[in-house]
């Protein structure tokens, strides 16, 4: 697994408003990872039990 960067500094001349909007950024670029992430690796799980089926026959 790569090592990840530490977090960077909070920035503090950030309005509340401005850090609600980037939260909001930031949870819907997570829910994308993790949508293609699944989609990935089903892709995958795919490709391995065709080439089992291939093989067995």
């Amino acid at each position: 697994m790569p090592h990840k960067p530490p977090p960077a500094p909070i920035p503090t001349d950030m309005t509340a408003e401005q850090m609600r909007e980037e939260l909001a950024y930031l949870r819907a670029e997570n829910d994308y990872l993790k949508k293609l992430k699944a989609l990935i690796e089903a892709e995958r799980t795919e490709a391995l039990v065709k080439k089992r089926k291939l093989s067995k026959d």
